[in-house]
């Protein structure tokens, strides 16, 4: 083996004590993100829609205001409890399995529902719609506006979770993080291949020596007669 194959494979070999924490890690993140994937139960996400509605005459802005209101309302136990009878669940069940989003420019409610099944999914998102219009309805005449169902839920074809590439994806950015740890306490353990950038040991500094000067000759050792 010539000089320049043994300096490469010294490198290689320096590189891998490096940053053979980060090589480890990574694969076997993303191998548990993948059985994550496998082994965990699926959960699937229907939506139901809503749209608030002004009287006749009313201003569209306010209808918007109203949307954003009652999209916060969605998931309260208020909404929640009129719609467990239908929803075969109770309110504190709902309340994990719900929830309602709104856009900042249409008076338009989407009512999130999970379960289990598509059919649980479902089920919930539209108990949790038709609740929240019976909820909102009952003020109407205060504040100028109505809740009227838009779409009725669908059921979903494939689960929301668990999705195999990004639990893969995942486990992969957590190896990251762990591998980055470890180097990083490495480095504080003073493991010198972990230290320095390149790998190599840190080099001492060489010795000074200090040079020596010449003494100055001494004057009252010269000759009386050599005075001018």
């Amino acid at each position: 083996m010539s000089g320049i194959e043994r300096g490469q494979a010294a490198r290689v070999r320096t590189l891998a004590r490096r940053w053979w924490p980060l090589a480890v890690a990574v694969p076997l993140g993303a191998v548990a993100g993948a059985g994550y994937a496998v082994v965990a139960p699926p959960v699937y996400t229907a939506n139901s829609y809503v749209v608030v509605v002004p009287d006749p005459g009313g201003e569209a802005g306010l209808a918007v205001n109203f949307a954003q209101a009652y999209g916060r309302l969605a998931a309260q136990p208020q909404v929640l409890e009129l719609a467990a009878p239908e929803a075969g669940r109770s309110g504190a069940e709902l309340a994990g399995l719900v929830a309602g989003t709104t856009s900042p420019d249409a008076p338009v409610i989407e009512i999130a529902g999970s379960g289990g099944h598509p059919q649980d999914a479902v089920k919930a998102a539209d108990a949790v719609a038709k609740a929240l219009i019976s909820f909102a309805n009952t003020s109407s005449k205060e504040t100028g506006v109505k809740l009227v169902p838009l779409a009725a839920a669908a059921e979903p074809d494939q689960p929301t979770t668990p999705s195999g590439r990004l639990d893969v994806a995942v486990g992969g950015a957590a190896g990251v993080l762990v591998g980055a740890l470890a180097m990083m306490a490495r480095r504080k353990a003073g493991d010198p291949a972990a230290a320095v950038p390149g790998g190599a040991a840190p080099v001492e500094p060489a010795a000074v020596v200090p040079t020596p000067t010449r003494a100055a000759p001494d004057k009252r050792a010269e000759p009386a007669g050599s005075a001018k």
